[in-house]
């Protein structure tokens, strides 16, 4: 025991020894204590008030110096006697917590409480300051960034690597601005230019090419979370890739990175926004979608809200902001409140919580994506339509003198004995009233169990509410007037019926059609290509009496908005209220094509309502038309008074009825209406849409959900950002255009450094912070601050310019130099690079690797942007999809048609993001199962086939010539005598067994859809050698300087 006991005082001794040997550095809190504290005690004593313990808070320093800490005073602080306790009872962190502090941070803790316990704001809270660039001597340094470097170099006493060869140099850099290896002829022309810019304009070159949108659109669509289908069990295709296509034209044309980021999350808010600024803000609908039975459409209407609001916490602030969703921030100042204020940003658009299961319906709000053709079609028939409804309402609104009316009257509407004729039409045969084109009665006994009953009218129907009437006609376009009326009678004030309807569904399915719905008491009468966001809907202003016959007539004018629509009670237009009026696409399509009364699949029936006379009619009916069916008799006695003695309000209706029903000059001019409406609508009907942001008329209340709960909402929070991030001046920020500016502030903490950070990562392949995804107290801190600093303050002082800080750190030495350092006790004291002494290999991702294979083989097909493509790959996905053929299966893998449920396995083997979330970096793993992708995959054998053919062909057979074209073509460098003699044996072994084996020979040329080719030049190229060839090229797409970005 005694021996244990002095091992543990040397121990500490030692520890004692190397803090003291750090000097007498004042002890950071954020580089030093924050870590330790996040580490261990935030959990309980941190942000969240609803976990605390002690109430002590350790985070603020308020909080701690309460009583738990005494600057200056160990012995009397309490944080120094638990943390140094080794009583169960009293030591912090209890032992149940599985926590501890190692003895080197109980001395940190220990000191730093000693010097005054100075507390600071976390690092990626506080607004940079630009740092002064260090002095530091020698020739390397190309720029400010290599004096920030170099600086922490020089400190460890650790030199910069040398330059990387320069053929090795520009693959790195072809790689990290297009994606693609570089060609032979970029090479040696790289090689021969000797100037002193001539990495410069390599730069310039590379960037300038449109395949630099491709490569920085790879990464972004990982963050996007960006798929061609909508997940979850149905995972249906969705139309998405013209923002994938944005994206690529955003980068290319270089526009500001705050633009970028305005664009995306409220382009629609911009004023005079165009089509590409809306498109932007499909960025936020790119998340799961769901559609299957039985689910809660607003419970996913929530989900769909948080991951807007995670995923703009990831992408532009660096924050976890998932946790915030259920409880406040256990390690980051950011309460639950705060995280719903955020959300309130996203949650105000007019969505569905489902996708349509029966239609193919966009979900709203959508934009309309027109051809050239279809815009100039549209323009020209809104136009037309404009001018022919203008010319139509003249005419109608024309009001008729009673001299007028009097022989109208006396020749179509009234007998000889002064009575109403009982025919519908006269002798002429003109129609008096619009007849139905249905009509139902109700005097035979109805399909059990709906029951007869007395009615209004000779008998009704009492209705079940889960057994419809169906009838033989309703299915009217949207351009078509048409209308309806019925008796009715409702049993009591119904939260929700149907009472009539033409649809497959419940707007839960997403259905299309139209409905006449009791909602609260009051009548619902709506048209709906997608609700609830593609649709025309009005609502009686006054509840309907329970209990009682009531007469209802609904009209539509075929003009797709909510002021063609009427609903009329008794006879009488009422008052109503607009609650949708944006309809722009068919209401026909997907089942349920004729009309229904008193039930619908998945809805509530009108239970125990009671319906007589229900009547269709294929036009808009007249005022004076819907009277005359309110009276159950179906007369209008008035009529036969004298004119004179009519009201006005009676003989404005008999003037516009008869205007309606038998002015030639009114019906022509309706025709011509309605036919050049049907022809705009045919054209709408034909534009492709896709998913964007468009705000609300009004602001929908957002709550706190208690434990994230969509059925559990506490208090209402109006829109705000956390208070942790507090800017001078900050104006109020009410809606997203609001919130995306206050994100693009020049003095805003965290958005260029995240997004500096992340292109950072994409030169060296890691970020200066480790954990792009969480700059907040559990995320690692800077490697280099003041360098991230200098990087965030630069980056927004150029206008926010992505191509000029890519140069900047690509034409720096450190972003220059070799991967290799001739110093091994580099390798060993910082094993993971964090000095930067040398450049980070690492394997190149999976759109490289398959890009790469397309490319050197001359099979890859270049157009840019375009629907998605099936390669081989998903063929053998977790959800098989059919594969394309021709150009289909050699495009770059940026349009490799994603499916969220079971991406392409080949990609998913080599680290590719799954996006079903947010993701700013890749996971980079090694296993075998790679290289048999890379040897084995159908893809890639048919590449390695197609090169070792163009080489064959190119070198005219030389059988050495291609071997080593072959290698310089995969790896960019000529092969040494050594690696030479290896492939060299190995084609010497492949030769032999494909002659061996002709019959193998011609199943490796058989895979892929690539048919043997004929050499342009004319050679004849034997099949075991092709072969063989190709089984090399295969085996040097596994090489190190293939696979590897060095």
């Amino acid at each position: 025991m005694s021996r244990l006991r002095l091992t543990l005082c040397l121990l500490c001794l030692v520890m004692l020894l190397s803090a003291t040997t750090r000097g007498d550095e004042v002890i950071r809190f954020n580089r030093d204590i924050r870590p330790i504290l996040s580490e261990n005690c935030f959990h309980c004593h941190g942000p969240d008030a609803s976990a605390r313990k002690a109430d002590l808070r350790l985070d603020t320093e308020e909080g701690a110096k309460q009583w738990a800490i005494v600057p200056g005073d160990t012995e009397s602080s309490e944080v120094v006697t638990r943390v140094m306790s080794d009583d169960p009872d009293s030591m912090m962190p209890p032992p149940d917590s599985e926590r501890s502090l190692t003895a080197e941070q109980k001395l940190l803790v220990r000191r730093w409480i000693s010097q005054g316990a100075a507390y600071q704001k976390h690092w990626s809270f506080e607004t940079p300051v630009l740092p002064r660039v260090p002095d530091v001597q020698g020739d390397r340094p190309n720029n400010p960034i290599d004096h920030f470097v170099v600086r922490q170099l020089d400190e460890a006493s650790v030199r910069l690597a040398p330059p990387a060869k320069k053929e090795v140099l520009l693959r790195r850099m072809t790689f990290d601005l297009i994606g693609l290896p570089p060609t032979l002829d970029q090479i040696d022309a790289y090689l021969a230019d000797r100037s002193p810019d001539a990495t410069e304009k390599a730069i310039d070159r590379l960037m300038a090419d449109p395949r630099f949108g491709e490569r920085m659109a790879a990464d972004w669509l990982d963050v996007a979370r960006y798929s061609d289908t909508y997940g979850y069990q149905v995972d249906r295709d969705r139309f998405v890739w013209p923002y994938r296509d944005w994206v690529v034209d955003a980068f290319n044309k270089n526009i500001s990175y705050d633009e970028f980021v305005r664009q995306q999350i409220a382009g629609d808010l911009i004023p005079g926004a165009g089509r590409e600024q809306i498109l932007a803000t499909t960025f936020n609908r790119l998340h799961p979608q769901k559609v299957e039975g039985g689910s809660v459409p607003e419970e996913f209407r929530i989900e769909y809200v948080a991951d807007r609001t995670q995923t703009v916490g990831t992408a532009f602030l660096g924050l976890t902001l998932e946790c915030c969703r259920c409880h406040s921030h256990k390690y980051d100042p950011i309460t639950q409140t705060e995280y719903y204020q955020l959300a309130a940003y996203f949650s105000n658009i007019d969505e569905a919580g489902l996708y349509s299961y029966f239609t193919s319906s966009i979900p709203t709000p959508t934009l309309a994506l027109p051809t050239a053709r279809q815009s100039e079609q549209i323009d020209q028939l809104t136009s037309d339509v404009a001018e022919k409804r203008a010319l139509y309402d003249r005419e109608r609104e024309r009001d008729l003198h009673s001299r007028e009316i009097a022989p109208l009257l006396a020749s179509h509407y009234i007998n000889s004995d002064n009575t109403t004729p009982t025919s519908e039409t006269d002798g002429t045969g003109d129609h008096l009233f619009a007849a139905p084109v249905e009509a139902l009665d109700f005097e035979t006994n109805p399909a059990q169990p709906n029951q007869a009953v007395p009615g209004i009218v000779g008998n009704a129907i009492r209705l079940t509410g889960d057994d419809a009437v169906g009838l033989k006609t309703g299915n009217f376009r949207r351009d078509q007037p048409f209308s309806v009326s019925l008796w009715m009678k409702t049993p009591d004030t119904k939260e929700r019926a149907v009472v009539f309807h033409r649809s497959r569904a419940w707007t839960d399915a997403a259905s299309r059609g139209y409905q006449l719905l009791i909602e609260d008491g009051h009548l619902s009468w709506s048209l709906i290509h997608f609700w609830p966001g593609n649709a025309i809907s009005i609502r009686t202003s006054e509840s309907i009496p329970s209990g009682i016959w009531i007469h209802v007539a609904v009209t539509n004018d075929g003009s797709s908005t909510a002021a063609g629509l009427t609903i009329s009670i008794n006879g009488k237009r009422v008052n109503s209220e607009t609650v949708r009026d944006h309809l722009t696409k068919n209401i026909t399509g997907g089942g349920g094509d004729n009309l229904a009364i008193g039930q619908r699949f998945r809805d509530r029936g009108f239970t125990q309502g009671e319906v007589d006379s229900f009547r269709v009619f294929d036009c808009e009916l007249t005022e004076l038309e819907i009277e005359r069916l309110a009276d159950k008799n179906e007369k209008l006695h008035w009529i036969h008074d004298a004119v004179d003695s009519w009201s006005t309000s009676q003989r404005h209706r008999v003037s516009n009825h008869l205007l309606m029903r038998h002015d030639n000059q009114v019906k022509q001019r309706r025709e011509q209406l309605l036919a050049a409406n049907r022809q705009l609508c045919q054209v709408q009907d034909q534009l492709q849409e896709i998913m964007v942001m468009r705000e609300m008329p009004g602001l929908r209340t957002t709550h706190r959900l208690q434990r994230g709960a969509y059925d559990a909402p506490a208090e209402a929070v109006a829109p705000g950002t956390p208070q942790v991030i507090s800017l001078s001046d900050a104006a109020d920020c009410h809606d997203r255009l609001a919130l995306a500016n206050w994100m693009v502030r020049p003095d805003h903490p965290l958005t260029s450094r995240v997004a500096v950070n992340r292109l950072w990562q994409l030169c060296f392949g890691v970020g200066l912070v480790r954990t792009p995804e969480d700059f907040g107290s559990q995320g690692e801190p800077p490697t280099h601050p003041e360098l991230l600093d200098y990087l965030a303050i630069d980056f927004v002082r150029s206008g926010w310019d992505v191509k000029r800080m890519i140069k900047q750190m690509m034409m720096s030495a450190t972003y220059q130099s070799s991967s290799e350092h001739p110093d091994p006790t580099v390798w060993k004291n910082d094993p993971e690079n964090r000095l930067l002494a040398r450049h980070n290999a690492y394997r190149l991702p999976a759109e490289m690797l398959r890009d790469q294979a397309i490319a050197v083989s001359g099979q890859i097909v270049s157009n840019l942007g375009g629907a998605p493509v099936k390669p081989y790959e998903v063929e053998s996905s977790f959800k098989p999809t059919k594969r394309d053929s021709g150009q289909g299966l050699y495009r770059r893998s940026l349009y490799t048609y994603w499916k969220r449920t079971g991406p392409a396995p080949a990609m998913m083997t080599l680290d590719a993001a799954k996006r079903d979330v947010c993701q700013v970096r890749r996971e980079r793993t090694s296993s075998p199962l790679q290289s048999f992708v890379l040897l084995n995959g159908p893809q890639y054998v048919e590449s390695a086939r197609a090169t070792a053919f163009t080489l064959i062909d190119r070198h005219n057979g030389d059988a050495d010539a291609v071997l080593i074209g072959a290698f310089r073509t995969l790896t960019s460098r000529h092969p040494t005598t050594e690696e030479f003699a290896v492939i060299n044996d190995l084609y010497a072994q492949q030769l032999a067994y494909f002659r061996r084996h002709p019959d193998r020979a011609a199943q490796y040329l058989g895979v892929g859809e690539m048919k043997f080719p004929v050499s342009p030049s004319g050679i004849e190229v034997e099949p075991s050698v092709l072969a063989a060839t190709g089984v090399v090229i295969g085996t040097l797409m596994n090489y190190d300087e293939c696979v590897m970005k060095r």
